[in-house]
């Protein structure tokens, strides 16, 4: 499957996906740990998390198929919502909890 129709399918297949430097458990970034700090806070305990390190092809057209040029990178429900900074300004104002919560409702 072409890298843009994996990052395709990625995206669209989970309600939350996390393209992060690292995992949850061993973060290879502050950004990345700080931002699956802040999703699990706001209750996102069912990310689905791609390591870019491990995924060269990914980690270098991903910031095409977003056009966002660092990671992390956020999709909730298919749709970018950014990095580290915007993850932790929606956590902060509690906006972040609230679209967790609506991409896991049935």
């Amino acid at each position: 499957m072409p890298v843009m129709e994996r990052i395709q399918a990625e995206v669209e297949g989970h309600p939350i996906v996390l393209f992060m430097k690292g995992t949850p458990q061993f973060p290879m970034c502050g950004f990345s740990s700080r931002a699956v700090q802040a999703l699990r806070e706001a209750g996102a305990e069912h990310l689905h998390v791609i390591n870019v390190l491990e995924e060269p092809e990914i980690r270098a057209n991903l910031p095409r198929f977003s056009n966002w040029p660092t990671f992390p990178q956020l999709f909730i429900n298919g749709e970018l919502i950014g990095g580290c900074d915007i993850t932790l300004e929606l956590h902060e104002s509690g906006e972040l909890q609230r679209i967790v919560t609506e991409a896991f409702a049935p």
